[in-house]
């Protein structure tokens, strides 16, 4: 071998040798950055881990200390009235402003969590020393007034009208002073900041009672012979707005004031309960089908401000809001007070096809699925009566 290829032969090892050690130390680079990234992921994660058991922890030490005494040592006797009709969120103002809980929502809440219920309105001597179970313990089981000075009772599907002259003919409480009441703007404001059910749309010009289908058809009970008009109508809206979150599910589609609106519809177009889930599903399929007005009559005897004992095709001819013949979708809003049973039949419809029903004169109610098959119903039934 010649010396010229000794020399190359050497030069071609030694940049072998420069390779390899490039190549190594790349390498060794590149798991050093993988180690670091993988450092840096785990770091991450256990920094996110921790933070959420932190605010976890956090949390539950926050309602925890809002279940529990808000003063162990403190057993002085507050005596604090539930009024008749209350409401979950309005004991939980009560028993707030006594200092008896430290946090009112926590305390709502908590009632619905645990679907406590039968608290009795009344006289309770509570201290801050109990604990909010004990609390609702006390609450379920104490002395229910019996001897009511004023009692009186709201029949469902009533227009505010009608409510107006029962609650003037049964209490204090007179016509004018009630309608100054339902429609002072700036009260209705306050009731709207208070309530969430209540939506700024109740103040549309074009509704005619603000509160219509709000305030809640049931008996009424009071210990005083007397009662203001805001008293008697919160209590009514916290009624229903008790009963109405009771059943209210976001995934619904529909605000508070479509709901009571679709209920006040069932309540109108219903003859018994089993019949409203039906009524509801038929309200339901004809809001989701393609250019298909409600058309439902109590809708049109509320727009003429009249108890029809039939529809008539000349009714049917008023420029209303509230006319479902005219208008599409919903009217602008309730028609009338729907009770419990009309509220949950709005917001659980009765799943089917139907888009038609007929109210026999027998009493039964005769669903249809198309046009064709409600008018052979209507033949069979309606026309035979009239013959």
């Amino acid at each position: 071998m010649t010396e010229d290829n000794k020399r190359a032969k050497n030069d071609l090892q030694k940049d072998k040798s420069k390779l390899k050690a490039i190549n190594a130390g790349k390498l060794e680079e590149k798991q050093k950055e993988a180690g670091l990234v993988r450092k840096i992921v785990l770091i991450t994660f256990i920094v996110i881990v921790l933070s959420l058991a932190g605010a976890a922890y956090g949390t539950y030490k926050y309602v925890m200390n809002a279940l529990s005494p808000v003063d162990e040592n403190d057993d002085e006797i507050i005596e604090v009235t539930i009024p008749i009709g209350s409401s979950t969120t309005g004991i939980a103002d009560v028993l707030k402003e006594n200092g008896l809980i430290s946090n009112a929502s926590v305390f709502r809440y908590y009632v619905k969590f645990k679907n406590e219920s039968g608290f009795q309105a009344g006289d309770y001597e509570l201290s801050r020393s109990m604990s909010v179970d004990r609390i609702i313990d006390e609450l379920k089981h104490g002395t229910l007034y019996e001897d009511y000075q004023l009692t009186f009772t709201i029949p469902e599907g009533r227009w505010l009208e009608d409510m107006i002259e029962i609650i003037s003919e049964e209490t204090n409480i007179t016509e004018e002073e009630f309608v100054e009441a339902v429609t002072d703007k700036e009260y209705i404001e306050d009731l709207i900041e208070r309530f969430t059910i209540l939506e700024p749309v109740v103040l549309d010009e074009q509704i005619r009672w603000p509160l219509e289908g709000y305030l809640f058809p049931a008996r009424y009970d009071f210990v005083e012979e007397e009662i203001d008009v805001k008293l008697l109508i919160e209590t009514m809206l916290s009624r229903t707005s008790e009963i109405l979150l009771k059943y209210y599910n976001d995934e619904s589609g529909f605000t508070y004031h479509e709901v009571l609106t679709i209920a006040s519809i069932i309540e109108g177009e219903s003859r018994n309960d089993d019949e409203r889930a039906l009524i509801s599903g038929i309200i339901h399929n004809r809001l989701t089908a393609n250019n298909m007005p409600l058309q439902m009559d109590p809708t049109v005897a509320y727009a003429h401000g009249e108890h029809f004992s039939r529809t008539l095709y000349e009714h049917l001819e008023i420029d209303s809001p509230y006319n479902t013949y005219k208008v599409q979708g919903l009217p602008v809003g309730p028609i009338n007070s729907p009770g419990e049973a009309s509220i949950r039949a709005a917001l659980q419809p009765e799943q089917h096809q139907y888009l038609y029903f007929y109210h026999a004169e027998d009493g039964e109610i005769y669903p249809s699925k198309t046009y064709n098959e409600h008018q052979e119903i209507l033949q069979e039934y309606r026309d035979s009566t009239e013959e």
